[in-house]
This record gives C-alpha cells, structure tokens and sequence, in this order.
C-alpha cells in the first residue's frame, strides 16, 4: 500500500469529484489499487478529519491541515489507541496518499515523520500431522480451498479470485492473476486435488447456467476489460473457480451480480477444526501458506524455487522461514540434557 512512495510514482491529475472521501476513491481508482486499499485508504482519511475536528472543535479541509495535525493523530494512535507498527504505518501510508496523490501537496515535512520500526515476527506453522488432522476435521469447498491453500502456497484473497481459465488440469498448475504487488505467477495444483477441484468446477458451471438462463450480469472483470471485452464477463472461462451461492451488489458499480465466497466462511470453519484438534497454536487462514513454505525447506526444495512459488520479490522474504526450520529441527541440544534430568532434578 506505499507503492506511491516510489520515485516512479504517476503524475498528478486533480480529481474531478467535489467530496474529499469521493476524490480518494476515484484517486485510488484511477492507479488502479485493490478495493481493499481503497477501503484502508478512505477509512483513514475519515479518521483523521473526524479526529481533527474533535480536537480543534470545528471541521477542517486536510489542505489547511498539516504536520501537527498529522503527527498529532500519529501520536493519539500509538500512545492512546496503542496500535501495532503495522497499523500505524498504514495510516501514514494513507495519510501520504491523501495529501500527495489526492490534493497533489509534496510537503517538505513529509519526509520528516518518523516511521515505526517494522518488527520481524516468525510465522505460525503447523506440522504435518496438525496439518493433516485440521484438513479431515473440516467439510465442503471449505475443507477443499483450506487444501489448496496449503498445497499451492496461495494467498486465501488469490485463491477466492481464481477463475477457472486461470487452473491447468493438463500440466497440474494454477496461473496467479494479480497477486500481492499486481503481480502473476504460476504455482503447482496438487494432483491429490483434481478430483475435487473438477467437482468444484462441476458445480460452479451449474451456477453460471443458472445466470445465463435468468439473464444476469456477468462475474467482475479487472481493469477495465468489461468494456473492451463486453461479453467476456458472462463466458465460463471467466467465471470464479468458488462462486458464491449468492448474488450481491457490485460496490463500484453497483451492478448486481454473482461474486466470489465470502472470505470469513473459511476462516470460521478452519478456527472450528483447529479447536477441535486440540491444537494450543494461534492459527489463521494464512498459517496454511506459512505452513506449505515451511514444509517445503524442510523436504529440501531450494529456496528460489519456493520465493517463486510465494511471490516474494526478494529472497529476505522468504528467509524467515529458515528461522522457523531452526526451531523446529531442535538439531542443537540443551546442556540441561547432558546433565541428565532424573540426577538434577528431584521427582
């Protein structure tokens, strides 16, 4: 979300709506960012505008705001609101956004915020047995996307995007469109899940049957290209590999029509299975990819093979799971076991 923070960022162009949350939506369309950006994005400008006024007791515009307003509502979120790093760096990545991209201000004291530290955390990850008793604890197209999570290395946002274009039966692998960094890659489709992923297929086509004989729009296309390719929408070959059995509100456009699932229901159902196995680890959807790189070093895969297959842009990346391969191996013995546990301690 700071790709704007790059030397190479695009030229300014003043956006024509009137409502400031409206010209940061047509801002971060207009670069092409995710809907889940733009979301952040709008949400922190909110933020701050409210949070000025409650300060200040009166509304103002961001341009006649400036560094004490922005390292002061900085400062209310580390010290009152107590927010992680993470957190914190995203809403001065927004707050940039807002003053750079959207009112077109490159301010000299800009460069002058102090960022937040980023803090190196190892992963979660499963073993192989905790994997394998989470996976036969779950059901349905749940337990299958939970599979292919951990058997392809896909983010859960890649995997709810897949169109059935995008999966290769032939050659056992799967064409990732617009990942993390807008970037595609192609990863393995594990032989063990052909079979269901052909009867995931089976039933989605059933789905866009049922559209096409009720005349319903077509799936989103990305960039643009439902009005280059106006009927690309309604073919098969565009619709989602996990359609939903609902059909909902396009929030740009406002067209209803058959989107992907819904992402919480994986995440409801994993937590269910991890509870169920008795397993004392923090566990989310992304501990599967965590989970497959992991498992992959540890079977001696190379570890370019795996950043490729991740989608890291740099090696770095990819390293932390090293860190994770040094616990979990134990390969180094404690002194407290030379001395013999049963002669130090008394029973």
């Amino acid at each position: 979300m700071n790709r704007f923070n790059r030397s190479d960022k695009s030229e300014w162009v003043p956006p024509r709506s009137a409502r400031l949350l409206d010209q940061v939506r047509e801002r971060v369309r207009y670069l092409h960012y995710s809907l889940q950006t733009e979301k952040v994005y709008v949400y922190w400008a909110k933020a701050f505008v409210l949070w000025a006024a409650r300060s200040g007791g009166e509304f103002r515009h961001p341009r006649d705001m400036g560094q004490p307003e922005v390292e002061g509502f900085l400062t209310m979120l580390a010290t009152e609101k107590q927010v992680a790093p993470a957190t914190h760096r995203q809403a001065l990545n927004a707050l940039l956004f807002l003053y750079r991209q959207v009112l077109g201000m490159e301010l000299p004291w800009m460069q002058q915020i102090g960022r937040p530290p980023e803090r190196k955390r190892i992963p979660v990850v499963l073993t192989v047995q905790e994997v394998q008793s989470v996976l036969g604890l779950m059901t349905g197209t749940e337990a299958l996307m939970a599979a292919l999570l951990y058997g392809s290395g896909l983010r859960l946002r890649e995997a709810l995007s897949l169109r059935v274009k995008d999966v290769d039966f032939d050659r056992h692998a799967i064409v990732v469109r617009s990942g993390k960094g807008d970037k595609d890659r192609v990863v393995m489709l594990p032989k063990a899940l052909v079979p269901r992923l052909q009867s995931q297929l089976a039933h989605g086509r059933a789905l866009w049957g049922q559209d096409r004989a009720n005349g319903r729009s077509g799936v989103f296309l990305p960039h643009a290209l439902e009005r280059k390719y106006p009927r690309a929408g309604e073919s098969w070959a565009w619709f989602w590999v996990f359609p939903s059995h609902k059909l909902s509100i396009d929030p740009q456009t406002g067209v209803e029509r058959r989107h992907h699932l819904f992402e919480e229901r994986l995440n409801r159902q994993l937590k269910k299975a991890v509870a169920q196995a008795g397993i004392a680890k923090h566990v989310s959807v992304h501990t599967l990819r965590h989970s497959f790189a992991t498992h992959l070093l540890q079977a001696s895969t190379d570890i370019r093979t795996v950043q490729e297959l991740l989608g890291h842009s740099d090696v770095s990346t990819t390293m932390i799971y090293t860190h994770v391969l040094k616990v979990a191996a134990g390969g180094t013995a404690s002194p407290l076991d030379a001395l013999g546990l049963q002669q130090v301690l008394p029973a």
